[in-house]
């Protein structure tokens, strides 16, 4: 018997995550203490509060029973009342939301609900790996949006041809997002929507970091535009802004018709978010509002400290405004791999290399701050040392 695995699991994104775990275990091997600053984890628990609701919910008997892929109407209901108050965004949360188990289901799953294989997607490049991994199950082939920091790491829209745009069944954008912390502003998100109104096209928005903001930012919601749920829908996620990262909880917020498919797919595929994990995410929607700001202020300080060091040992880094990530240039003369290995192995501080992230991540490193302040110092430390002779360091051309 022959198992060799699916030719759409040999599609699947770059195995780098696997790769710079094998190169932590190789250097932990020789003695040395790595700073993982590799994976997105929060390393953080969430409320006190919503720990104890956890906790005590999981004792009760009638907590055991399939609960159903849509969501609790209580769930549901508490999402919508958080989308009204944080953006003044009135849904339904009957047909214009539906819960996931992480936006990464989410994610993973929309493009097989509203496309069929041949269908083109617009998808951003660099990007989260899920958004070209869940077009490849699905069947359907990305048309790459490059990102460049000379255009602010936005998708230049007017720039794409026409009929390619008419051929698309959505575009996926992520401000402020993951690997790019960057940020959108009302009129670039006016000018989406302008392009997927003339070009009948569907905006997919992943906004799961959209309470971690830092210096008085606040992300907005594209479904604050007027018009945007015939559109639009969105992602929101407890992972990161109530530290609920393991216990794979979200929702997608928007469009009736898209959600409807999604439903539909998942209730073939799935029974739902385990009840208990349901009432502590209602919990935190609607009685631990300000939780996400104190996390905020930890990982506002964390960057800082990280940032700050760096640019002070002459590593020219960008300061996010967002997210729990650095997007960091190389020095020239560097791959993105070969340099993130060479932090590994001469610094102990593991960075996930740009080209893990698509083609035009190539001459980045992304630094995610899940470390406390002392470790994030320490790190700053290991690398100013070698920094200093980074011109010695052998480098792969």
């Amino acid at each position: 018997m022959k198992i060799t695995g699916s030719k759409r699991i040999g599609s699947l994104g770059s195995a780098i995550f696997a790769e710079v775990a094998q190169w932590r275990r190789e250097a932990e091997e020789k003695g040395m203490e790595v700073i993982d600053l590799g994976i997105g984890s929060p390393d953080l628990p969430p409320s006190p509060k919503v720990m104890k609701a956890l906790s005590e919910a999981v004792l009760s008997p009638q907590a055991y029973g399939y609960p159903g892929s849509e969501g609790t109407p209580e769930f549901r209901r508490a999402a919508a009342g958080w989308m009204q108050r944080r953006f003044g965004v009135e849904v339904d949360p009957d047909r214009e939301v539906l819960a996931l188990l992480g936006s990464q289901d989410g994610l993973a799953h929309l493009a097989m609900s509203l496309c069929d294989p041949g269908d083109t997607a617009l998808v951003p490049d660099p990007g989260y790996p899920i958004y070209a991994a869940s077009l490849v199950l699905a069947g359907v082939e990305p048309i790459l949006l490059p990102l460049k920091e000379s255009a602010g790491f936005l998708p230049q829209l007017d720039q794409i041809p026409p009929h390619i745009a008419d051929q698309a069944s959505f575009l996926l954008l992520s401000y402020p997002g993951n690997p790019i912390p960057e940020a959108a502003d009302r009129a670039f998100y006016e000018k989406a929507l302008a392009f997927a109104q003339r070009h009948d096209l569907l905006i997919v928005h992943d906004l799961a970091y959209s309470e971690l903001a830092f210096d008085g930012y606040k992300p907005m919601s594209i479904l604050e535009l007027p018009g945007a749920k015939d559109r639009a829908v969105e992602f929101h996620s407890l992972s990161k802004s109530f530290n609920m990262a393991g216990c794979r909880i979200a929702f997608l917020a928007g469009n009736a018709e898209a959600i409807a498919a999604l439903r539909t797919l998942k209730s073939n595929i799935d029974y739902g978010i385990f009840l208990p994990i349901q009432q502590a995410g209602v919990l935190a929607l609607e009685e631990e509002a300000d939780f996400p700001a104190a996390i905020s202020a930890v990982y506002e300080r964390r960057r800082n400290v990280l940032v700050n060091g760096l640019r002070e040992m002459g590593w020219n880094v960008p300061l996010p405004k967002a997210t729990m990530f650095v997007w960091a240039p190389i020095p020239e003369g560097w791959t993105s791999r070969h340099f993130a290995r060479s932090l590994l192995e001469r610094a102990g501080v593991a960075v996930i290399p740009g080209d893990a992230f698509g083609a035009e991540g190539e001459g980045y490193v992304r630094m995610a701050l899940v470390q406390p302040e002392g470790k994030l110092s320490e790190a700053v430390s290991r690398i100013g040392e070698i920094w200093k002779s980074i011109g010695e360091i052998e480098r792969n051309t």
